[in-house]
This record gives structure tokens, sequence and C-alpha cells, in this order.
């Protein structure tokens, strides 16, 4: 049905809600208008809170260009005194991914004396923290301490998500201490700060604090503790967490967010059994049935690409195709750099191939740089330079240091010394910090004897303060 023919259908409250729902997938800002006549000379727009609130969404939405003239025509006739619709509108914005038009609403409501109250405060908060705007969100916490909504836990929560997100944890910690009544929700707020920031060991404490708190575990807690026992490597820990949920959540094989958080602890421990056991029951319920979605697919060929078991790799990824479950791109960057380290150069260029022709997914950098990785591993330098020249012709500055790298140790193998030295030059530009290009240049001298020019390599590092990185491992100790 065209936009026309939808629009003369609609005589009932249902089927203008129906029109308003097309128009936000259509994007036509002439229908839209014509909507908004209609609404006008029947009167509705006035009675439905509703209707009013969508077409501000939507015209905002349409018409980006103009979008703080187009509110303020809209905000000129609304009741200055009733917070109730600008409320509804700040959740649009949110819920709609318009933190700015939320932002310039709240804007809005405070220039022209609109009475604010929690539901205002969170809304203007949670816009805050999608875009990471820091200096907004003081402001508004500001303004909660002067007009005493500091003692709300659900302004005092938003407030902690605020400074959580934006890693300014000292904040986070002094807002979260300050509210007097807390609930699992801002503590898990702090908690993803912590884990955002990777302070394992402050999250961990937090979390035994918890039940002194009279705060309950919900499922985002349990996650956020088997994220810290990753971090920190503490299997023992994370495998008493999960007997905690074994025994605790019901249907706990079908919570696909926990089964990844498990996956990811046991993969980054270095326990791939443990990993694939996991996977395996994971989205099978009480009911039977398996519902293992793409998160999970591409979490366990995570674990197998980053533990190097490179067949697995490819095993499971076709495995995944004949389940039906459509790759993301996420999934691709794991399976071609398997490729790779199992030299299967064909079956690598397919994959990569296929991301186009079969999945409409656009490769991205780092899907070139495994491609790249993939031709130099098998000393096809020929081949790989020539990519890296298409890439360079498109002009989009996709070429990435990682790319560079490649082919510099690929020349080191090979004994390419004058494409080694434009690689690293290149590689060099892109970021002169980059310890590792000056280790695998270094490399490349000493395989030709040239001891000047890596004394001339140590000379510059030194000027850059720049220095070899010391490798090191985590293992818990029992």
């Amino acid at each position: 049905m065209t936009d026309q023919s939808y629009f003369h259908s609609t005589r009932s409250l249902d089927s203008i809600t129906g029109f308003l729902n097309h128009c936000s997938q259509s994007k036509n800002l002439g229908a839209i208008k014509k909507l908004h006549a209609r609404l006008l000379r029947t009167g509705l727009l006035f009675i439905s809170l509703n209707f009013h609130t969508k077409l501000i969404v939507l015209y905002t939405t349409c018409h980006r260009k103009n979008n703080l003239q187009t509110l303020t025509n809209f905000f000129r006739f609304m009741n200055p005194r009733n917070p109730l619709h600008f409320n509804a509108i700040l959740s649009e914005f949110s819920r709609n991914g318009l933190a700015l038009n939320a932002l310039k609403t709240f804007s809005f409501m405070q220039i022209n004396g609109v009475p604010i109250d929690s539901y205002t405060l969170c809304s203007s908060l949670t816009a805050s923290s999608s875009i990471r705007n820091v200096r907004v969100g003081k402001q508004v916490h500001a303004l909660v301490a002067k007009s005493g909504w500091s003692s709300s836990v659900f302004v005092g929560s938003a407030l902690v998500d605020l400074y959580a997100k934006s890693l300014v944890i000292d904040d986070a910690e002094v807002m979260f201490d300050e509210i007097p009544v807390k609930n699992t929700v801002c503590a898990n707020a702090l908690l993803s700060g912590y884990g955002e920031a990777k302070m394992w060991l402050e999250g961990l404490d937090l979390v035994r604090k918890m039940p002194v708190m009279n705060l309950d575990y919900d499922h985002f807690t349990m996650s956020a503790i088997l994220r810290a026992c990753a971090g920190l490597s503490a299997f023992e820990f994370g495998m008493q967490v999960h007997a905690y949920l074994i025994r605790t959540v019901y249907d706990v094989g079908k919570d696909v967010f926990l089964q990844s958080s498990l996956i990811e602890m046991y993969g980054k421990c270095g326990l791939v059994g443990k990993a694939w056991q996991v996977f395996n029951l994971a989205g099978i319920g009480k009911g039977g049935g398996c519902q293992r979605d793409v998160v999970l697919w591409t979490s366990m060929l995570g674990i197998y690409g980053r533990n190097g078991h490179s067949k697995e790799v490819i095993r499971l990824y076709q495995e995944m195709l004949k389940e039906g479950i459509k790759p993301d791109e996420v999934a691709f960057v794991t399976v071609l750099s398997a490729c790779g380290h199992t030299g299967q150069v064909n079956l690598g260029v397919e994959f990569f191939e296929s991301m186009t022709r079969d999945f409409a997914l656009d490769p991205g950098p780092e899907h070139y740089g495994c491609l790249i990785d993939l031709l130099c591993r098998a000393g096809q330098l020929e081949r790989a330079w020539k990519l890296v020249n298409e890439m360079l012709c498109k002009g989009d500055g996709s070429c990435s240091v990682s790319m560079w790298g490649a082919l510099l140790s690929a020349c080191k193998d090979c004994g390419n010394i004058e494409l080694g030295k434009l690689a690293a030059q290149k590689a060099l530009d892109l970021d002169p910090q980059n310890v590792g290009v000056y280790v695998m240049l270094s490399n490349l001298y000493a395989k030709f004897g040239m001891w000047d020019e890596i004394e001339q390599l140590r000379e510059l590092m030194k000027e850059r303060g720049l220095k070899k990185d010391v490798g090191c491992s985590w293992i818990e100790v029992t």
C-alpha cells in the first residue's frame, strides 16, 4: 500500500496509530505533514498525547537539518506547566536514539520553567550517558543537588550509570556511596564501570558487599562476576559461580547472555573443553530444543581462535552455517584468521568473498588485514601487495597498521628487504609509537646483517622514549 492510499484509510484511532508507525519506517515527510493537518482539523492532536509525541519524533527524525526550530515550533503550543507531555517526548527521543533532541527538550523545559521531576532527570541523564557527555551530565547533577532529588535511587542510579559509562569511576563511586537506599540496579551500573575500566578486584569487592547492603544478585550481576573472573584468570572462582548458577537459575541453559559470559570466562582462562561443554548445553532449556544465537556461536569461534584451535574454528563455522545461523563481521575476522594459521588460502579467499556475495556484509580493515596476513603467511607477497595497492587506490584510508605489519612480517620470512622497508615506513606513518613495527624491522635488518641500520633504529627508539614490552602471563595461584 502506498503512503497516499494508506493516508486515506486513516479513519479510526487504530488506523491513525498504524499510519504513524508506517511513517516512522518510510520517513516520508510529505505524508507526515498531511496526517498532521488532519489531526489539527479533527482536534485529535490536542486530545491524544501519544499522537502529539509521535509526530514530534517523526518530524525531527525526517527533518534533521532544522531539528531545533522544529522542536521549538511544537513546544510553543504545549502547556508549559504540564511536564507529562515533555517527559513523554524525552522518553521517545531516548528510545529512538535521538539523545541530542532529548537534551534540547530538557534545555527548553529549563528555560521555560516547565516543572522538573525524577522522570525528567533520569531521561536526561540517560541521554547524556548514551553520547558519553559528562559535561552535560554534571550540569544535570548540579540541578539534582539543588532540587533535592539526590536521595532518589532512580536518579542516583542514572548518575552512577553516566559516570561509569564515561569511565569517571571516582565520581561513580562517590555517587553510589551517597545514595541512601541502594538497589541492585545502581550496584550493577557501578559494576559495569569497573568492568569497562578493567578494575576487576574492585568489582569483586563490590559484589561481596552487596549481601551486606541487602542487595540481590541478578543475571547482570552474575555476568559481571564472570567477566571479572575472566579478567583475573580466576577459573576456580568462576567455576564456583557456574555451580551457583546451576543451583539457583531455573532455566540457565536458555539464558544466552549468561551462557556467553561462561564461555568467555572458561575460554580466557584456557579451559577450552569447559567452554565447549557450556556451548553444547547453551540454548537448551528444560523443555528441550536448541536456540543458540549468533552471539554464542561467535563467542565459541573466538575461544577456539584465541587458544590456537584453528581447525576447530573452520569446522565450527561450517557447522554454524548448516544450522542456518548468519555470521556477523566478528565471526568472519576469527574464521579468516584461522585460515591464515592453517594455510588454507583458497578457503580463506572464498570466505572473504562470501561476506558480500552471500551475507551482504561490507569487509572492514580488519577483514582485509586478515586476508593480507593469510596471503603473506602463504608466501604470496605479490598477491598481498596487489591487494594493498587496490585499497590505496580507493583512497578510503582503510589500510591499517596491522596490514602493513603483516606484510612486513612476511617480508622478513621471505627475505624481501625493499618491500619490508616500505611496509615498515607506511606502518610508522600511521603509528610512530608502535614498538612492534620497530622490532620486526630490526629483525629484518638482522637477517641481512645490517647492523648499522639496527643501531640507528635503537637510537630512534630512545629518542622517542620507546621500549620493547616485556611479556607476562596471568595465572591463578591456589
